[in-house]
């Protein structure tokens, strides 16, 4: 289900600077949030001077997936739960990749019932599934797959501030 909404249900929206974990001069530098529990953990990956983005945005996400006890899995729905992460944020990369001259950040914030992703770039594009979507056709598929595999997703922007965050919500496995 897309949508418009900079936030999804319930959301308090973005946190004011420094609410990533990591510190301003970090580059391409994760930071877990204070605490190991599964009560609110958030890491952050900048892309400043790096290449490779999409296998660096999957191995930093599969890393945090572990500190988080989502990987291993111990059941098939917890490792599709934890495929379809990986997978939504290979698109959301890609696609900053394709449409927008490459992403900014990473940030990956968890809880015990959702994993927002949230990925930076300087497009000024609006990104939105290829309709009508046509399985059987090369490219295109990636907002689709996004839609498809999240709860919600949404794009926001900052007034004067070029660019914008594409997020995506994805339920916590059982």
């Amino acid at each position: 289900m897309s949508t418009t909404r900079p936030y999804s249900p319930g959301d308090r929206g973005p946190e004011s600077s420094g609410a990533s974990g990591a510190s301003e001069g970090d580059a391409a530098a994760s930071s877990a949030a204070p605490g190991s529990s599964r009560g609110g953990q958030v890491r952050r990956l900048n892309f400043d001077g790096e290449s490779g983005v999409v296998p660096l945005a999957r191995d930093f996400t599969r890393q945090a997936l572990y500190a988080w006890g989502w990987l291993p899995a111990a059941t098939a729905d917890q490792r599709a739960a934890a495929e379809d992460v990986l997978l939504v944020v290979s698109e959301l990369v890609t696609n900053a990749c394709l449409h927008a001259e490459g992403p900014d950040d990473l940030w990956i914030a968890c809880d015990n019932k959702v994993i927002r992703i949230e990925v930076s770039d300087k497009g000024s594009g609006q990104p939105a599934p290829r309709t009508p979507h046509r399985a059987g056709r090369p490219g295109g598929h990636g907002m689709f797959i996004v839609q498809r595999l999240c709860l919600d997703w949404g794009v926001v922007r900052t007034p004067g501030v070029a660019g914008k965050t594409v997020w995506a919500e994805l339920g916590a496995p059982a």
